[in-house]
């Protein structure tokens, strides 16, 4: 099965976890989710959630743009999966998803779990 990175070039990040894959010798499909033609869905979404094993989006919610956009702590999961749609920035990144299984790159190695 092919191997999904969402990706955010313009996030260091983003780019090690790219490089790492390869020299790992995984090519993955890259979803651009920052790009209006890649964007994800509530339905993407929940099924990232899912595939990290049924969490809240908070677990793959970039902190510190969340209290940069005013993303309120008691703001239910609904509602924040709207406003990730609506904000791409307040989703943490890479993600890695292949085989029904989705990961949070932070640290990037994390990645590999799922290669």
């Amino acid at each position: 099965m092919t191997y999904t990175l969402l990706h955010h070039t313009g996030c260091s990040t983003s780019r090690n976890g790219l490089a790492l894959l390869e020299e790992n010798g995984i090519k993955p499909e890259i979803r651009k989710y920052m790009n209006a033609g890649d964007a994800l869905t509530v339905d993407d979404l929940k099924d990232i959630a899912k595939k990290m094993g049924d969490v809240s989006p908070r677990a793959f919610l970039r902190e510190k743009d969340a209290k940069k956009f005013e993303i309120s702590d008691t703001l239910g999961d609904e509602e924040l999966f709207e406003a990730m749609v609506q904000n791409p920035r307040l989703i943490q990144r890479p993600i890695g998803i292949k085989d029904g299984k989705a990961v949070l790159g932070r640290p990037i190695d994390k990645l590999l779990e799922i290669a």
